[in-house]
C-alpha cells in the first residue's frame, strides 16, 4: 500500500476570494509582511500498489473526479509505504 496526499488549489490565474480575506484578516493583525494566502483542500488516498501504477491512479482520479480544470490545478506526494 502506497499513502499519496493530493492537493488542489486555484490556478494562479484564477481569483481566490478565500485567501484574499484571510490575507486581509492577517493584515488586521499587524502581519503585513505575509503577502499572499492561497486556498485549497487535500485528499489522503491510500493505493494497493499492487493493482495499479500510483502515477495512473492519482491522475485518473484527480483528473476524473477531484479537479476542476477550468479553476484548479493538481500536485500530489507519495506519503509513505504501508
Amino acid at each position: 500500500m502506497t499513502n499519496v496526499r493530493i492537493f488542489v488549489t486555484y490556478k494562479e490565474s484564477v481569483f481566490d476570494p478565500q485567501g484574499e480575506t484571510i490575507t486581509e484578516a492577517i493584515h488586521s493583525l499587524g502581519h503585513d509582511e505575509v503577502k499572499r494566502v492561497q486556498v485549497g483542500k487535500f485528499f489522503d488516498v491510500q493505493v494497493d500498489t499492487n493493482q495499479k501504477d500510483v502515477k495512473e491512479t492519482v491522475a485518473e482520479i484527480s483528473e476524473q473526479l477531484l479537479v476542476n480544470f477550468n479553476l484548479e490545478t493538481y500536485r500530489y506526494e507519495i506519503m509513505e509505504e504501508a
